[in-house]
């Protein structure tokens, strides 16, 4: 069994891709231009801060970068893209051949390209409706090789990277889509426009049991597009699955090559490595701190701030204490320092503990003691 994946995320820009308009948007329809609807004569203008973000995806996954990149257009008929094809990259992406280790292993990375995402399309029973709020916001599409082979693999992966992106100012908590690329034969199967952990797992399972019953029967696997179904859990046949040459990829003519070399772009924190350091010397698990550190970058700094003073451990205590007993905001250092200090003393930290300290009432009490010492 072999899984690849075609990981599609919203990059965090304020404007679209190629125009001015807003990349967040209530009202349907209320963002839109000529450019990402698509009119004739509309004149793409690439986004400089979309291709900085992409940079340091690309540079996370520790892909080969291409200090010129060009765009192409891809060419198919669907309600949802005006224009009839959708600006993306092949040739001239961003990064290629990149890895992403997950425990002892390595996922390589095909390539991570930019994208426009299409509109939405909304179903509601008979009526159907597009809303082109959508049109134009800028994706980054990381395509891996097909090297997940299990369950746990696919989990990990999908974790790591969130963590990853999450460390890079990604929004992850909207929607990160997936396309699953399943071979338990030698033909590939495609499931689209998966979303959500949960989901890809669940769809992984389903496709993998239905080509193995259909391998059991005799019968041939088709090459397919299938589409995932959330409530009954199941993938079901949308079309037939599109080569290369039926997309009739060419050049973007409104666009140039663009030259990235010297730009800048954010640094990627890789949350397995920093446990580990962090732990090094220690007894604490690096996994412990993984859990800690991987969606929580004010947890990290606070480790790092605090490890000269106090053992990792009587740290994590405290953080985790004020996570569980605290306000829900991140605490002032002064009001961590003192949560930590009782750790270490060995005292119990209970909510009122931790509320008398984020209140200053333990300051006080401390205050009148130390009077009363005197």
């Amino acid at each position: 069994m072999k899984i690849g994946l075609e990981v599609h995320v919203a990059l965090p820009t304020k404007s679209k891709l190629f125009c001015a308009c807003s990349a967040d948007a209530d009202e349907p329809n209320s963002s839109i231009c000529p450019i990402c609807m698509g009119f004739p004569g509309a004149k793409p203008m690439l986004n400089e801060a979309a291709v900085e973000s992409a940079l340091g995806i690309a540079k996370a996954l520790n892909c080969r970068i291409n200090s010129r990149i060009s765009f192409v257009r891809k060419a198919y008929f669907y309600p949802d893209l005006p224009k009839s094809y959708q600006i993306t990259q092949t040739d001239g992406a961003i990064g290629s051949s990149g890895t992403v280790r997950i425990g002892k292993k390595r996922v390589r990375i095909r390539r991570v390209q930019i994208e426009e995402d299409p509109a939405q399309i909304v179903r509601d029973g008979a009526l159907t409706a597009i809303d082109f709020n959508r049109s134009g916001t800028p994706l980054v599409e990381i395509v891996t090789e097909p090297d997940i082979t299990s369950e746990t693999e696919l989990r990990e992966f999908i974790e790591s990277l969130r963590s990853m992106l999450y460390y890079l100012g990604v929004d992850i908590n909207k929607e990160i889509k997936a396309d699953l690329n399943i071979s338990v034969s030698e033909t590939r199967v495609e499931v689209k426009n998966v979303t959500g952990i949960k989901s890809l797992i669940e769809a992984m399972r389903f496709e993998i049991e239905r080509q193995n019953e259909s391998i059991a029967a005799g019968e041939e696997i088709a090459r397919e597009t299938r589409g995932y179904n959330e409530k009954t859990k199941v993938t079901q046949t949308l079309r037939e699955k599109e080569t290369d040459e039926e997309y009739g990829y060419i050049y973007e003519p409104d666009l140039a090559v663009f030259d990235i070399s010297g730009m800048k772009c954010a640094e990627a924190v890789y949350v397995a490595d920093a446990a580990e350091a962090l732990v090094k010397g220690t007894d604490v698990k690096a996994r412990t701190v993984r859990e800690i550190i991987m969606f929580d970058r004010e947890s990290l700094c606070q480790i790092k701030k605090f490890m000269p003073k106090y053992s990792l451990r009587s740290i994590i205590h405290g953080i985790q204490r004020f996570k569980k007993y605290g306000s829900g905001k991140s605490p002032e250092d002064n009001h961590l320092d003192r949560i930590i200090s009782l750790v270490e003393q060995g005292k119990e930290i209970s909510r009122e503990t931790v509320n008398s300290i984020e209140s200053g009432k333990m300051v006080k009490v401390e205050y009148a003691k130390s009077l009363m010492k005197s």
